[in-house]
């Protein structure tokens, strides 16, 4: 796993549902590892929002052999050019920490990081259904408190049903996410995400749950009329 992206794109409901159904694989993709396909939401919206599953919107978090392998997906099948229509990043792997078995393969970190650095943060999650209630009672104020934060230059949330979701997230420093994901940040309500760590820790609301950190090295493309949304 070399090169890391994430995709956000408009496209068809059948796009998007073919794309849920049946995403892409290593053994149709040359050079592409594992890809998780998902539907936009908003995050902090109500759960009964048509902002909470956006069938129109397609996000793919992605690792990948190489740069050219994106390139040629990206050029070369269907899903590939409804994607290069949007928006997107690569990134470099930096740190992990939880684990999910399509990504357990990634070490805990590959070394130091700059805290001054703009960083991207991916969250992954396999629900346990019974768990959906609480997740929501405790996940939402996190969401709202990410989607807020000063320090995020971009913040969505995905879904995959029944029981995938995913948050995405750039930060225009590691240390404002670090600040947050502590408590510590100069915000109302600071310790939002850390209290819901602690009941997590005390009942998982998941089976399998991972918080992915990279080094944005690339974007393509504008996200619904922004550009350069990485910080530089």
């Amino acid at each position: 796993m070399n090169v890391f992206t994430f995709h956000s794109a408009k496209t068809t409901v059948g796009t998007a549902i073919g794309a849920l159904c049946r995403p892409p694989t290593r053994q149709h993709v040359p050079g592409l590892h594992h890809a998780e396909c998902l539907t936009k939401m908003t995050l902090g919206a109500s759960i009964v929002s048509p902002s909470r599953m956006q069938l129109r919107h397609l996000t793919m978090f992605a690792a990948w052999e190489s740069q050219a392998a994106i390139d040629d997906f990206l050029a070369d099948s269907k899903l590939g050019r409804a994607l290069a229509k949007g928006w997107h990043v690569r990134m470099e792997f930096q740190r992990r920490w939880g684990h999910v078995s399509e990504f357990a393969g990634l070490p805990e970190s590959v070394g130091e990081q700059d805290p001054a650095a703009p960083v991207v943060a991916v969250t992954l999650a396999r629900m346990k259904l019974p768990q959906l209630p609480r997740f929501i009672h405790w996940g939402r104020p996190v969401e709202q408190l990410v989607r807020d934060h000063p320090g995020t230059a971009l913040a969505i949330a995905a879904i995959r049903l029944p029981r995938t979701v995913s948050t995405f997230s750039v930060w225009k420093s590691q240390q404002e996410m670090v600040d947050m994901v502590r408590g510590h940040s100069a915000v109302p309500r600071p310790k939002r995400h850390a209290v819901a760590m602690v009941e997590r820790k005390r009942k998982d609301f998941h089976f399998e749950f991972t918080t992915l950190r990279f080094k944005p090295i690339a974007e393509h493309g504008n996200w619904e009329g922004r550009t350069q949304i990485v910080p530089t």
